[in-house]
């Protein structure tokens, strides 16, 4: 029986094995599909790619230098505590 949604936590388990997009606190953005969850937002996620930002300031010239790397697991487990934005899937 699916009750709709009641609560926030209805909406991430309406996103249950599909991919969304997890936005973590040190500028890293998480792509993969999620498997599980729990009310700490703590979540395990599937063929994940990691974008990670990093910001540097040139020390002669003063500009900011942006590098974004990325990497690809298998599987991950997120803590609920670094979660800034979980997004669903795009239609």
């Amino acid at each position: 029986m699916d009750r709709g949604v009641e609560e926030p936590l209805d909406l991430i388990r309406l996103c249950l094995d599909e991919v969304v997009t997890v936005k973590l606190r040190g500028e890293r953005v998480l792509t993969g599909k999620l498997h599980a969850y729990d009310q700490h937002l703590n979540m395990l996620l599937g063929d994940v790619t990691e974008i990670l930002t990093t910001t540097d300031i040139d020390e002669e010239t003063f500009e900011e230098i942006v590098e974004k790397s990325e990497r690809k697991m298998p599987m991950l487990y997120v803590r609920g505590d670094g979660v800034i934005l979980v997004a669903p899937p795009s239609s």
